[in-house]
């Protein structure tokens, strides 16, 4: 796909039929395009098998919007997240989708604005927006969206979502003690029964067994992925990587997983041949703290056009995602629960108090990824992150781990302030 034929697919009377605001979504279309074009396409001796991913932004309002309605059209639940802690394997098991929600552009913002306070997180308000506004077609298109409280900007707004679009909230433990574990498994248990009802099925120990190995699949797939890019020099870019862990979470997951290892063979070869990307002494960085929705391309595009490199996502759009994966073959559906609340509790969310695991994680994920540097990337108002990364930045001080924290929103108006300071940072570690 050459950048002067790329273009994010219209479809109008689709989007009508969900009752869209078509006039304005399909002028962000034309944006979004235009951004992917400069961002995407513009970069040099990329993968070829990154055709896929390219195509699957191309058709990211369309051809996989229509998937979702005929899986719908044929009974089976569409459940929009914005969390690494949706159960997906109880999702998949009842012969249901789960997709991620809009929520990393600055277009919708000021519908949130209308509506919430000012001073939140850019991500809730982004997500809030594109329901406000019908500017979102996954929006649409779920029978209901699932929330979480890993923050209290989140959990209030479900509230008022929830007069939207029906809501269905799951409590995540604060701490990890025995009691919160429990806590946990209860919720599960009830989300299930939910989305059992939801679908109008019954979850089996063979469903949930299948389920599982779909989903190990996929976090397999990244894994390879992730491991490879960390190969010096790396054979890809960490824009494209980041691109990958986005579509990660609105495509099919057996079809996803698939394309990733195609891929990571394509990559293996790149590697033995010493083809590097997109120098063979570029800075190697690691970026650290919240996920980054799409199109939050702005601390990669930076990085990568300073003449550095990004080896990896500390991040629940990265590692935090799909670095733990769970038992396979459950005898009955307690063990199996059991088994899915073990693996959900080892996410390393920035709720969770006291959060030492992350501590050693990050540095574990430096080393392993043959870092320079780390930036701790956060958006601003997300009290958690901010707060934490008190502590990763000591970490990192203990450590000798070359350390920039950068806090910003998805506006433009910060990029040549934090071009400026990136720069710096990457004279800093060369010397």
């Amino acid at each position: 796909m050459t950048t002067e034929s790329f273009e994010i697919k219209a479809y109008p009377e689709m989007w009508k039929d969900l009752g869209m605001d078509v006039e304005r979504f399909d002028k962000m279309r034309l944006m979004l395009g235009e951004i992917f074009r400069k961002t995407y396409l513009s970069q040099k001796n990329r993968p070829l098998k990154m055709a896929y991913f390219d195509a699957m932004v191309a058709e990211i309002h369309g051809g996989r919007i229509k998937e979702l309605l005929a899986a719908k059209a044929e009974g089976h639940p569409v459940i929009g997240t914005f969390c690494v802690y949706i159960p997906e394997e109880v999702v998949l098991a009842a012969g249901g989708v789960c997709v991620g929600l809009c929520g990393g552009s600055q277009g919708s913002i000021p519908d949130a604005e209308k509506i919430l306070p000012r001073n939140i997180c850019p991500m809730v308000k982004s997500a809030f927006g594109f329901k406000a506004g019908k500017i979102c077609p996954y929006f649409q298109a779920v029978d209901f969206v699932y929330g979480e409280t890993t923050c209290d900007a989140k959990k209030k707004c479900w509230e008022i979502l929830d007069t939207m679009v029906p809501t269905y909230v799951m409590e995540i433990p604060q701490m990890k003690k025995q009691s919160d574990r429990t806590m946990w498994l209860h919720e599960v248990k009830e989300f299930k029964a939910k989305v059992e009802e939801i679908a109008g099925t019954t979850i089996t120990v063979d469903t949930m067994n299948a389920a599982v190995k779909v989903m190990n699949g996929k976090r397999r797939a990244l894994q390879r992925l992730n491991s490879l890019r960390h190969a010096n020099p790396t054979p890809i870019s960490g824009k494209d990587v980041l691109l990958v862990e986005q579509i990660a979470f609105y495509d099919e997951p057996i079809r996803f997983a698939a394309k990733v290892n195609e891929l990571c063979d394509e990559l293996e070869q790149r590697i033995a041949r010493g083809e590097a990307v997109p120098s063979k002494d570029a800075t190697r960085i690691m970026v650290a703290g919240v996920p980054m929705a799409l199109p939050n391309w702005k601390l990669h595009n930076l990085v990568e056009g300073a003449g550095a490199v990004i080896v990896n996502e500390e991040s629940c759009i990265g590692t935090r995602y799909y670095k733990d994966l769970m038992a396979e073959d459950g005898a009955d559906m307690e063990s199996i629960l059991t088994e899915l609340t073990k693996r959900y509790m080892n996410i390393d969310c920035s709720c969770f108090t006291p959060n030492d695991e992350r501590m050693a994680q990050v540095v574990k994920e430096f080393r392993e990824s043959k870092a320079d540097g780390i930036i701790h990337y956060s958006l601003q108002f997300c009290h958690t992150y901010n707060i934490e990364e008190i502590r990763i930045r000591e970490t990192c001080a203990k450590e000798g781990i070359p350390y920039m924290f950068i806090e910003s929103d998805y506006s433009p108006e910060d990029v040549g302030q934090i071009q400026t300071r990136v720069e710096a940072f990457l004279e800093q570690i060369r010397g």
